[in-house]
């Protein structure tokens, strides 16, 4: 593994008025994994491991990542018919919400079939 600091701040489009500020890079060699924690919290995880055939970018939706305390989303953005998965912790729901409608984002609704 290979971590690269560095400092930049960017808006992630023309319309947001969100600022955001990219911390680094870290170059995974397969079968290594990375986990992210917030520093307030415990059970707050997210992990993601390097595979030869490309990357495992969430832990299971409706297991570990629920244990973790998040709730997974797929989302468009309206405007530009872009597509994203969005984590959420469980206790964060509301203020998702705003930022869907401020961002102008819509949730894609999961198949009846998956339990999350």
């Amino acid at each position: 593994m290979i971590v690269k600091k560095k400092l930049r701040k960017f808006k992630p489009s023309k319309y947001s008025d969100v600022v955001l500020k990219d911390c680094g890079k870290i170059i995974l060699n397969k079968n290594e994994q990375v986990t992210f924690s917030d520093k307030y919290k415990q059970n707050n995880d997210y992990d993601v491991t390097k595979k030869n055939w490309g990357y495992y970018a969430t832990p299971s939706i409706n297991s570990r990542l629920k244990k973790n305390n998040f709730i997974s989303h797929i989302v468009i953005n309206k405007s530009t018919n872009f597509f994203y998965i969005m984590l959420v912790h469980k206790n964060k729901k509301h203020l998702f919400q705003k930022y869907l409608k401020k961002e102008n984002l819509k949730i894609i609704t999961w198949p009846k079939n998956l339990t999350i």
